[in-house]
């Protein structure tokens, strides 16, 4: 589970819904610093994860010129969905969400994806389905076909506990089997209020959308040589350890796309959370390196 270093927004960004043709859908938006704005980044969290994972990106990215849209898919935290209905949430019907997102966002400067983990491959689907509103792919930790065999089982740990308990319950035995962690006086409080906003937004999720997404992790295709017929410029990012896709993995994904590659150092599979300067940093280098 992601863990964003807070749930408030950065002074400058606004939480706020976005309007589209496919609904509502929750977003933190941060304009660019000064008068230029070079392009906007549209940022799609991971599995279990949520547009607050991208916060401490909005003010460099700000700073470097690009506005910032991160967004709650269907079933995501502050964005509803059904509880019950799997349908929702077949890729196909998320990757039109994402081109719903992207009319509705009106930018006239490039527009630039980014998807993190399973947004990674729900940004991808989206690009093959219609790649003309985008400027540039970037996939975060997020790799070329299914995830690992140790992160299926844990996907497949979650479904049959879905199974038979409530979101609560669900959430009760991942806490217990957590280690526990050292936290001195002066940490306590902040330990408890983060406690509490994750405990927020997983009983905000919609069962029915972890368990079709946690499905498609465990049996999505490689699809690297159609995205590759796209000629679209793609970045492949990623921290320098990963236990979802391993690292050399996406090094060969990188090379099958004739990608850009960046492996931001001290990173897992969150950079956006891990290094967030440092993965900002590589974001808008690459975008400005872009025709």
């Amino acid at each position: 589970m992601s863990r964003p270093p807070t749930f408030t927004p950065p002074p400058g960004a606004r939480a706020h819904r976005l309007g589209t043709v496919r609904g509502e859908f929750a977003v933190i938006e941060m304009a660019a610093a000064g008068v230029v704005e070079k392009g906007t980044a549209l940022l799609l969290p991971g599995f279990t994860g949520s547009k607050e994972d991208f916060i401490a990106l909005h003010r460099p990215l700000a700073d470097a010129g690009y506005r910032t849209v991160a967004v709650d898919g269907r079933g995501q935290y502050e964005t509803p969905g059904p509880r019950d209905d799997e349908s929702a949430y077949a890729q196909s019907e998320l990757a039109r969400d994402v081109l719903a997102q992207v009319a509705a966002v009106g930018t006239g400067t490039p527009l630039h994806l980014v998807g993190h983990s399973l947004g990674g491959q729900i940004a991808r689907a989206a690009v093959l389905l219609d790649p003309a509103p985008f400027a540039s792919l970037t996939l975060m930790s997020s790799g070329p076909a299914q995830i690992s065999a140790s992160q299926q089982q844990r996907v497949k740990l979650l479904r049959d506990a879905l199974a038979v308990m409530d979101m609560a319950g669900v959430w009760d035995a991942i806490q217990a089997m957590e280690p526990p962690e050292e936290t001195d006086a002066g940490t306590l409080d902040e330990g408890l209020d983060e406690r509490a906003d994750l405990r927020r937004r997983w009983l905000a999720n919609s069962p029915a959308q972890l368990v079709a997404t946690g499905r498609g992790l465990c049996a999505e295709p490689d699809r690297v040589a159609e995205l590759a017929a796209l000629r679209l410029p793609v970045h492949v990012l990623s921290g320098e350890r990963d236990d979802t896709w391993p690292v050399p993995l996406l090094d060969d994904m990188a090379v099958r796309l004739r990608a850009h590659r960046t492996v931001i150092a001290g990173a897992e599979h969150s950079p956006n959370t891990d290094r967030p300067e440092a993965t900002a940093r590589a974001l808008a280098g690459f975008w400005d390196r872009l025709p």
